[in-house]
């Protein structure tokens, strides 16, 4: 766990909704309708790509899909707005993923 600022630890007890967003698609309403059992939706991301990790809809990190007890977990690879120069870099075997810049709603730009 990452440590904070004790300033901030009145808000320990504050709860957001994390999500994580597995990927995306674009469907006309007739294939929509058309979904049944078995039928497969493709999405937009690819299996090696990191997965957005939100906070009340705001991108927060970046993660990837592991499992833990038998149950999908979520492994947290880079935060955003981790890019501080001159922090050192987490070595995990990956490229730095880029987090999009949020507009003042907290969607991607």
């Amino acid at each position: 766990m990452t440590a904070y600022n004790p300033a901030l630890h009145r808000f320990g007890d504050v709860s957001v909704r994390l999500s994580v967003e597995l990927g995306r698609t674009d469907m006309p309403l007739r294939e929509v309708l058309a979904l049944g059992e078995g039928s497969v939706v493709p999405l937009n991301r690819l299996t090696d790509e990191l997965l957005d990790v939100t906070a009340n809809g705001r991108i927060i990190a970046k993660g990837e899909v592991v499992t833990q007890d038998g149950r999908f977990a979520l492994r947290i690879v880079s935060l955003a707005g981790d890019d501080t120069p001159g922090a050192p870099a987490a070595d995990t075997g990956r490229a730095k993923p880029e987090v999009p810049p949020l507009d003042e709603a907290g969607r991607d730009q």
